[in-house]
């Protein structure tokens, strides 16, 4: 005998957590990405396609989403990305409240940016059901590298290129233009700027 119940819930958590997987799903998200003049290498998870078009994500001209990004995005959160920005593979953002990213970011492979936390302290329910407690808006500055597994925590600003190291969990501001590594990240050094040493490259032309 097959239990009715068990299958409607199979059935909604499918269509959940494969709606962006279709053929037409997937020719939607790209048309709004277009619009914007960015670009996204499927899969994409999360509230993707409804955030673009009810305003709760916001994407810059030039922006790449690299496979198996994951955006989720509460009913009343908002994400905005910037011009030139390259989220590289795995890369999630969550955004209880609200996540800024400047212009011309790169992420590396499995950074997680968000700006809430998981509650836990209620005894009489399991974790998995207590839901999330916002702790501020994110804000990461223009031409930041955060790079390969790095978490930025919520209430956090990151100021104009900063580079954060791999590995690093940032749970406090940044002034711009520092290096910082470590759980949790602390400034390692100013970045001596030199302008005009460095020629673009042409293998991440976003154009």
């Amino acid at each position: 005998m097959i239990d009715q119940r068990g299958w409607r819930n199979w059935w909604r958590k499918r269509r959940w957590y494969e709606r962006n997987r279709g053929w037409g799903a997937r020719r939607s998200i790209d048309r709004e990405m277009a619009r914007r003049g960015a670009y996204v290498r499927h899969p994409i998870e999360g509230e993707v396609l409804e955030a673009l078009r009810d305003g709760r994500l916001e994407v810059g001209q030039g922006t790449l989403f690299e496979p198996g990004c994951w955006l989720t995005i509460a009913p009343e959160g908002r994400i905005r990305i910037g011009e030139g920005c390259f989220l590289n593979r795995e890369t999630m953002i969550a955004a209880q409240e609200e996540v800024t990213i400047g212009d011309h970011v790169m992420l590396a492979n499995g950074c997680f940016v968000g700006d809430a936390s998981h509650r836990y302290d209620d005894p009489e329910l399991p974790v998995t059901w207590q839901g999330f407690v916002p702790e501020g808006p994110v804000t990461i500055g223009s031409n930041c590298w955060i790079g390969v597994h790095a978490v930025v925590t919520g209430g956090v600003t990151i100021g104009e290129r900063c580079v954060v190291g791999a590995n690093s969990v940032v749970t406090h501001d940044l002034p711009s233009g520092v290096v910082a590594a470590g759980v949790p990240a602390r400034v390692i050094r100013e970045i001596e700027f030199r302008p005009g040493s460095a020629q673009p490259s042409g293998s991440q032309s976003q154009e």
